[in-house]
């Protein structure tokens, strides 16, 4: 079972973890794109990842919901002229600030807690392996069905 406390963390900090993502991303040597979209369509893709968390992570009821959701953001980023590999590494990112905000609050007085970080570090990467394969799938479909990249 997933800590709900961890999730309730998570998404109470969704600002606080949209701000460490954007600042990040926005300076990262493999993101340049990323510093050419606005500010604010930025705060509220990751700002919806961070504060949806606890419904999208652990529960397969949501996976076409997450599926629908990537599949576009590829889609759009073609569109919008990014490298797929520059997608993946704002994904990444996204996870990865994630883990050391979790990181830094120290859930660890305890067997339990412990377990249960682990458990929500597992159902987050597999969260993120598939927010990396339904991007890119939603990236190559457009890509096949001829929209064009404007670079």
């Amino acid at each position: 079972m997933i800590s709900q406390k961890l999730v309730e963390l998570i998404e109470a900090n969704a600002e606080e973890l949209t701000g460490r993502w954007l600042k990040e991303v926005r300076v990262h040597r493999d993101t340049p794109k990323y510093r050419t979209l606005p500010e604010e369509e930025l705060r509220q893709r990751a700002f919806h990842v961070y504060s949806h968390l606890g419904r999208w992570v652990g529960h397969e009821e949501h996976n076409e919901e997450v599926e629908e959701s990537y599949k576009a953001l590829g889609a759009v980023r073609l569109r919008e002229g990014f490298r797929l590999s520059e997608v993946v590494a704002a994904l990444t990112i996204t996870k990865n600030v994630l883990w050391v905000f979790v990181l830094s609050r120290g859930f660890f007085d305890s067997v339990v807690q412990v377990y249960q970080t682990l458990e929500l570090y597992n159902s987050v990467v597999t969260y993120f392996d598939r927010a990396v394969l339904y991007t890119i799938s939603g990236y190559e479909k457009a890509a096949e069905q001829g929209l064009r990249r404007v670079s």
